[in-house]
C-alpha cells in the first residue's frame, strides 16, 4: 500500500522504512494542507500530527483515502463526521505519554511554588536577591485532578508520592482504584472549592469546551494554581485572566492555549477577515503569557524521546492492523 506520513523527523523517517518494509511510503515534513494534499492523491494510508487539519476540502482530494492513523491521542482535528461519510478509518494513539506529562505536570506545579521561573529570569539580570521569591510546599496540600484517566491516574500516583491529599472529577469512577491510590472522587463544584492545585487532563470535546468557565472559575479556592496540560479548550481564556487579575488564581502553568494551532499562521491571519475572531484569541493569550504568575510551555508536555519512540509503535500497530484486517485503536 501507498502511505503518506505528514509532519515527521527525519529520525523517525529510518524507523518507518524498517517497521512498514515492502509498502511504498512518503514523507512530508510539513502538515497536511489542502496545498500538498493534489501530491498523495493515490494514497490510501495517512499519518498525520496535531497541526495536520483534515477537512472535508483535504478529503477530496484523496479520493483513494481509506484510513487515518493520527499520532496523537486527540483527534479533534479530523472531520469524523465527513471520515465516516467516506468511510474512512480513523485510528489514535490512545496511551504513550502518561508518565511523560504527568511528569510535566509536576514540572509546571514545582515551577510556581518554588518561584523557579521568576528565579532563572531574576539571575539573568544578575539579580541575586531572594525578595518576593517565597515558595510554599506541596507536601499536605490538595490537588484536584479534574479526568482520572490514564494521565490523570499517574498524577495521582505522583502526588501521592509528594504526600498531597488528592480529590478527583471523572465522570468515569473506579472505586477499586479510588482505594488502591488512596484518593477520593468528588463533583466538579466541591473540587474546585477544596483543591490547592487544580490540574486538567480531559480531551477536547463539546462536552468539555470551557470546562472551567466564567461562571465555576469563581468557586475556586482563593490563591490555588491552575495547571493545563490538556486542551486550550478546556479553559475560557477569558475567565483565566479575570482570575488571575482578581487573585482567585495566583497563578497558572499551561502548556496547551486556545487558538494555539494559529501561532505558527498568525502573519496569515493578519490578512484574513474570516479568521479575525481566531486572532483575537490569539492576542488574549498573548496578554496571559505576559504575566508574570503564568508559566507556559509550548505544547511539550507529551515530549520525551521515549514517549516519541512510543508514538511511533503504536502508530506502526494501527497500519499494519488496518492492512491485515484487524483494527486496533479506531476513533470513529
Amino acid at each position: 500500500m501507498k502511505i503518506a506520513f505528514f509532519e515527521i523527523k527525519g529520525w523517525e523517517k529510518k524507523i518507518l522504512k524498517k517497521s512498514l518494509k515492502g509498502h511504498q511510503i512518503v514523507f512530508i515534513k510539513e502538515p497536511l494542507e489542502l496545498e500538498n494534499a493534489g501530491r498523495i492523491s493515490d494514497c490510501e494510508i495517512v499519518s498525520v500530527f496535531i497541526y495536520s487539519r483534515i477537512n472535508k476540502e483535504i478529503l477530496k482530494k484523496i479520493p483513494k483515502l481509506k484510513f487515518i492513523s493520527t499520532r496523537s491521542t486527540g483527534f479533534d482535528h479530523i472531520d469524523l463526521k465527513e471520515c465516516k461519510r467516506r468511510k474512512v478509518l480513523v485510528s489514535n494513539v490512545p496511551f504513550y505519554g502518561e508518565n511523560t506529562v504527568a511528569e510535566h505536570t509536576f514540572a509546571l506545579i514545582l515551577a510556581l511554588s518554588r518561584n523557579i521561573h521568576k528565579s532563572y529570569l531574576r539571575t539573568l539580570r544578575s539579580n541575586f536577591s531572594i525578595e518576593g521569591l517565597k515558595g510554599f510546599d506541596i507536601k499536605e496540600k490538595t490537588i484536584g485532578v479534574i479526568g482520572a484517566g490514564h494521565i490523570g491516574l499517574h498524577v495521582i500516583k505522583i502526588a501521592k508520592g509528594f504526600g498531597m491529599e488528592v480529590l478527583a472529577y471523572d465522570i468515569h469512577q473506579d472505586n477499586f482504584l479510588e482505594e488502591v491510590l488512596d484518593f477520593r472522587y468528588v463533583d466538579l463544584d466541591y473540587l474546585l472549592k477544596h483543591s490547592d492545585i487544580i490540574s486538567l487532563h480531559v480531551p477536547a470535546t463539546p462536552k468539555t469546551y470551557h470546562l472551567i468557565n466564567k461562571e465555576n472559575i469563581k468557586l475556586i479556592k482563593k490563591g490555588a494554581i491552575l495547571i493545563n496540560t490538556s486542551r486550550g479548550s478546556v479553559v475560557d481564556t477569558e475567565a483565566l485572566i479575570e482570575a488571575l487579575d482578581r487573585k482567585i488564581l495566583s497563578g497558572a502553568g499551561l502548556d496547551v492555549l486556545e487558538g494555539e494551532e494559529l501561532i505558527k499562521e498568525e502573519k496569515q491571519l493578519l490578512y484574513d477577515r474570516d479568521k479575525l475572531k481566531k486572532l483575537k484569541e490569539l492576542a488574549r493569550d498573548h496578554i496571559l503569557l505576559a504575566k508574570e504568575n503564568v508559566v507556559y510551555t509550548p505544547h511539550i508536555a507529551f515530549y520525551s524521546q521515549e514517549a516519541l519512540e512510543r508514538i511511533l509503535k503504536t502508530t506502526v500497530d494501527n497500519i499494519l492492523s488496518f492492512i491485515n484486517g484487524k483494527y486496533l485503536n479506531l476513533v470513529n
